[in-house]
């Protein structure tokens, strides 16, 4: 492997242990600050609304200006947010730390860049994205398990760590990567960030798709920003304790997305109908959450996380599969901004409703998964009643 490939993996798996990190020990660390769920989900949402902003600006800027500088800065910048928020001696800098992160928030859409420019032919290329999503999910067992033994010894130990790893990145960086873009664009770069969300409005074939995405992401996103207070306040872990759950969630994906998904799911279901089951079994998880019983909310962890990485899987391949060659990578692109908006939303009414009671985010993300499988249900019902297979109506609708 080449030094180049290895410092960009290295960057994504540093990057995604930062996020993984975060979620068990947050509502440790900001218990020091105040008692407010809101603060907490608030952190959550001001880094994706950060992302959300910067990171479609990054990933032309290192079109037009080169890969190499872009990347760098956004690794600095994400050991800076870790540091000022390690340090933070007010609540106004825990956000400072994380605006910081957040507005440079390009690592992972640039390390697919410089991974697509090293490739020899589209096979190295696919196979390389595919390294970039092994190093997601082992990076995204580590991360929590990480937080939970770290936090254990301080709350402020877990960031500080992550963001001298995040340093030592970028110092790495400065000696071993070099500029893959050889063809610098001459385009004008859009400030716009909306651009892609107009763009899924407008796309008739895949807007329902695009809204269940949406949706999918909300119930995500209210899951993940209170899950760690949730299990505090109601079964009182500890971020050792919640940290070790996240850790072994993240075993059940890497497993169930690399093994199962080939050899079970897709071997005897269809995916739109996988897509259906799923999103069916996920709400049933999350109504579950809401007991106060162990042993129901043991069951209730194993639908969400079988619901959710089978999803994640089958939604995407859904809406590539639609899409014509030459605008995947846009229609990729469309489903990475409804995410960062799902996360930029999703935490902030988590908080409002967790403070009113502490199980309605978990049946606001069982609505909001029953109204996406309407949708796509609704859908499917229409292309059967068109009495055609299914991807020749979707190629007559694009």
């Amino acid at each position: 492997m080449s030094k180049i490939k290895a410092t960009i993996l290295l960057t994504v798996f540093i990057d995604v242990i930062g996020f993984g990190i975060v979620i068990p020990i947050l509502p440790f660390y900001v218990a020091g600050y105040s008692s407010s769920a809101l603060l907490l989900t608030s952190l959550f949402s001001v880094y994706a609304l950060c992302a959300f902003l910067s990171a479609p600006l990054i990933g032309a800027l290192s079109d037009r200006f080169g890969r190499r500088p872009m990347l760098i800065m956004s690794i600095f910048s994400t050991a800076l947010g870790w540091f000022v928020f390690a340090w933070a001696p007010s609540i106004p800098f825990l956000f400072l730390g994380r605006i910081l992160d957040g507005i440079m928030a390009g690592n992972l859409p640039i390390a697919q860049s410089y991974l697509s420019d090293v490739a020899k032919d589209e096979k190295e290329r696919t196979t390389n994205m595919g390294f970039i999503g092994a190093i997601w999910g082992i990076a995204f067992i580590v991360g929590p398990m990480l937080g939970g033994v770290l936090g254990h010894l301080g709350n402020t130990v877990p960031f500080w760590f992550v963001g001298f790893l995040a340093f030592g990145n970028g110092i790495l960086a400065l000696f071993l990567l070099v500029e893959t873009n050889t063809m610098l664009s001459t385009r004008a770069v859009s400030l716009n960030p909306f651009t892609p969300l107009k763009r899924a409005i407008k796309n008739q074939s895949l807007r329902i798709n695009y809204l269940a995405w949406f949706l999918f992401g909300l119930a995500i996103a209210n899951y993940q920003s209170v899950f760690s207070l949730y299990f505090r306040d109601v079964f009182g872990f500890n971020e050792l304790n919640v940290g070790v759950i996240f850790g072994l969630t993240g075993i059940v994906i890497a497993l169930n997305q690399g093994f199962a998904m080939k050899h079970l799911w897709l071997k005897f279901f269809k995916e739109p109908i996988l897509e259906l089951c799923m999103l069916a079994i996920f709400a049933s998880g999350f109504f579950l959450l809401s007991s106060s019983i162990l042993f129901v909310v043991g069951i209730a962890l194993l639908l969400t996380t079988f619901g959710q990485s089978i999803l994640r899987v089958v939604m995407t391949s859904q809406v590539v599969g639609v899409s014509p060659k030459d605008q995947r990578g846009e229609a990729l692109g469309i489903m990475s901004s409804i995410t960062s908006l799902s996360m930029m939303v999703g935490p902030v009414l988590a908080g409002f409703m967790y403070e009113s009671n502490n199980t309605i985010p978990f049946y606001f993300g069982a609505l909001c998964l029953l109204v996406a499988f309407w949708f796509l249900y609704q859908k499917r019902k229409e292309l059967e009643a068109m009495s055609l297979p299914e991807d020749v109506v979707m190629e007559s609708m694009i």
